[in-house]
């Protein structure tokens, strides 16, 4: 039985369709919704030089899109919020081997600039390379 749902999410329309989808699985497992935002610092260095004012402006980005994830579900299922900053592969991987996930549930697509064929990098590799299983949300 599923107990802890990892749901990365970057704001973009694929990850509320993920996240919608894991409230559902939530509801019908009595499981714990774990929301990950993942500050992708990796990309923002080739952009900028990384000041303080650089780093708050994400948190805050995040701390947004964590909180509309945290309202749109019902009250009675457990949820947690989380923020890391990295590589989103690699901290999505990590994040869900050392919290006990149970499955992961995220968009095929986030906000990256690139576009893959079918699903996007970040998905393609979390399909590819984590341990649990993984539901990929169109």
């Amino acid at each position: 039985m599923l107990k802890n749902i990892l749901v990365p999410i970057d704001g973009s329309e694929g990850s509320d369709r993920a996240v919608t989808e894991a409230i559902k699985l939530a509801e019908v497992c009595e499981a714990k919704l774990n929301f990950l935002y993942i500050a992708n610092i990796n990309q923002l260095a080739i952009n900028a030089c990384l000041s303080d004012v650089v780093l708050e402006a994400v948190t805050k980005a995040g701390n947004v899109i964590l909180d509309r994830a945290m309202q749109m579900v019902p009250s009675g299922i457990k949820k947690e919020a989380f923020s890391e900053t990295g590589s989103p592969a690699v901290a999505i991987l990590d994040f869900a081997e050392h919290s006990g996930t149970d499955i992961i549930v995220m968009g095929s697509r986030g906000l990256g600039v690139v576009k893959g064929v079918l699903l996007g990098s970040v998905s393609q590799y979390i399909v590819e390379q984590a341990k649990c299983p993984v539901l990929v949300v169109k």
